[in-house]
């Protein structure tokens, strides 16, 4: 490859972080628009989830995040605002068949969602089968595109070594994910700087990278948007705000 062609393709996959940061972090408004508000916990109540998704219309956040059995009800309060309805797909082990997969995802998108945070097969990469995670994102993909939506692909990074988190993003790409995210929030760790950025220096502007797990506050949320972030899931979307 000659050095003009190697230049063009960069800069054709470049990510301008410090210029989207500098935007991001301009005001509240801003930062709000960037915040998936959410709420995955297996005792959370209707009532918490009703006051969930007041919060996410009160701020304008980007979404409100739950678990599949709440996305009717999430839709029918968000319904006819900014702010969009998303579920977990495959949550939190990703160990599930790819016909789950699919068919949850085609429920959920009927039910009101409009973006889905999938968990991506983690034993299947870490075994090496390239073809069976990279099917399993694009059976979920698939139908998502189909209805206008986008997925997000959990990949766990807290579970991979360096090499594996290369080759996840590659294949949730090469799959049509949206979005690389980087952790449930269930296993053993969360989003970290590293990662971050490592994620978004394989992604450039192919897609975008979620950060989520173990974001608490304003300084957290920063750094994590600041490393190539462009999008916060996170539990306390509104202390960040009042941080700010």
């Amino acid at each position: 490859m000659s050095a003009v062609a190697s230049l063009t393709d960069t800069d054709l996959n470049f990510f301008d972080v410090p210029a989207f940061a500098k935007q991001a972090l301009a005001d509240s408004h801003s930062l709000a628009a960037l915040l998936d508000h959410t709420l995955l916990k297996p005792e959370a109540s209707e009532a918490q989830v009703i006051q969930h998704c007041n919060e996410a219309l009160e701020h304008g956040f980007a979404c409100v995040v739950t678990n599949p059995s709440w996305t009717a009800l999430v839709h029918s309060v968000l319904q006819g605002s900014t702010v969009k309805t998303a579920a977990v797909v495959g949550f939190p082990l990703g160990a599930s068949l790819m016909t789950s997969k699919r068919e949850e995802a085609d429920e959920l998108l009927r039910l009101g969602a409009r973006e889905l945070d999938m968990v991506m097969n983690i034993g299947a990469l870490r075994s090496g089968n390239r073809k069976l995670v990279q099917q399993d994102i694009r059976a979920v993909v698939e139908v998502a595109h189909a209805a206008g939506a986008l997925v997000k692909v959990i990949l766990e990074t807290c579970l991979l070594t360096l090499e594996e988190k290369i080759l996840a993003s590659e294949l949730a790409i090469a799959a049509g994910a949206d979005f690389l995210k980087t952790s449930t929030g269930f296993s053993t760790g969360g989003a970290t700087v590293h990662d971050v950025g490592l994620l978004r220096g394989v992604a450039g502007s192919r897609c975008e990278v979620k950060a989520a797990g173990g974001i608490r506050t304003f300084a957290d949320a920063r750094r994590m948007i600041e490393a190539g972030a462009s999008r916060i899931g996170t539990s306390a979307s509104v202390a960040i705000l009042r941080e700010m």
